[in-house]
């Protein structure tokens, strides 16, 4: 059987595709929530047409700190060890497929490794070299690497920075967000949300090393600040970027900022009309990276490093906070449009065909 465990938003954006993909070959296949985004996903499964989830591991509020996200892990594993039956339904012969560089990307692994099941990591390969930046998304991404029998890796530089592991691989071509994207633009009922009457720019931050020091996240306020002298802001709050700014005593600096819009998340597929008429975007996250490589879409990264490859050089450019770097990308932003590119090949595909053997 095809066992799928998630946990955040981002990752269920990811592999709706590939549920999807499962679900038109008529493979079955257990959706295993692990809660840790728990009160964010219902949009998601609205968006794609998805059921909700088979097996829920914890049912407490979105696990948005440190010491939670420690308590939560620990009980999630003692739950596998003594429940691994019933979360399992009682499969030796299946595959885990859990996704990306969060917590519940390692927990999934480490519950399918207990269960005695295949690992599957899909978005693998995937490296920054750096194992403070992104932190601790790097170390996270090494874990499941060693944890995974089978890596799905979205291209040849993905394949290569797997090679030495003992392995088997899968080159998915482009990463499966690229199916989703497709999804969302494919869309006809829902419209971009309140659209400004003038030109704007997104803001999105969430990564740990952004927001859980104070000096961090006042550093990444500044610069915001900076900005929105020149340019109208919609900044689209994460709800852990929300309470971290809230319980720094920020979140009203922010509301006091001109020229700057405080805005709640959109379901996915608003959010990616919302981006598609955006001059370009600022953000820290890999996700929003990719989607404005295929969309063409100018975008700062707020990060040192990324361990994705996708539009730098081109529409991407990595900030590492310079400020040099930061006021060039805000002043020739349009240099940096490229033309839409979602690709006609889908990866979501390529990981359905490869879980054949696993759907008795």
């Amino acid at each position: 059987m095809i066992h799928i465990i998630l946990g955040t938003k981002a990752q269920l954006i990811k592999m709706a595709p590939v549920m999807r993909a499962l679900r038109e070959r008529r493979l079955k296949y257990r959706y295993i929530s692990t809660g840790q985004h728990r009160e964010t996903i219902t949009d998601v499964l609205q968006n794609f047409g998805l059921a909700r989830p088979d097996y829920v591991l914890y049912n407490g509020p979105d696990v948005a700190s440190i010491p939670r996200m420690a308590i939560w892990l620990i009980r999630i594993l003692w739950k596998t060890v003594r429940k691994r039956g019933e979360i399992f339904s009682h499969d030796r012969k299946g595959i885990v497929l859990v996704h990306g560089d969060t917590f519940s990307t390692l927990l999934g692994a480490l519950m399918g490794r207990v269960a005695g099941l295949e690992v599957g990591h899909v978005e693998s390969g995937l490296r920054s070299f750096n194992w403070l930046h992104p932190f601790p998304e790097e170390i996270t991404r090494l874990l499941a690497f060693r944890l995974s029998q089978i890596l799905f890796c979205p291209g040849p530089w993905a394949i290569a920075n797997v090679s030495t592991i003992r392995a088997e691989r899968f080159d998915t071509e482009y990463n499966t967000l690229a199916d989703s994207l497709r999804f969302a633009l494919s869309n006809t009922t829902l419209e971009a949300p309140n659209l400004p009457p003038i030109p704007f720019a997104i803001v999105t931050l969430h990564r740990f090393e952004n927001i859980y020091r104070r000096v961090a996240l006042e550093q990444v306020i500044a610069i915001i600040e900076r900005i929105a002298l020149s340019t109208h802001l919609l900044f689209i709050l994460h709800p852990p970027t929300e309470k971290r700014l809230r319980d720094l005593r920020l979140y009203e600096r922010l509301l006091r900022t001109p020229n700057l819009e405080v805005r709640k998340r959109y379901d996915y597929f608003r959010f990616i009309k919302l981006l598609s008429k955006a001059e370009f975007v600022i953000s820290d996250g890999g996700s929003n990276q990719e989607e404005c490589f295929y969309l063409g879409q100018p975008i700062l990264l707020l990060r040192k490093a990324t361990e994705r490859q996708e539009g730098l050089g081109e529409n991407c450019v990595l900030s590492k906070y310079d400020p040099v770097i930061i006021d060039r990308f805000v002043d020739e932003y349009k240099s940096y449009r490229r033309t839409p590119r979602v690709p006609i090949r889908s990866a979501s595909e390529i990981i359905a065909e490869a879980c054949l053997p696993f759907s008795n």
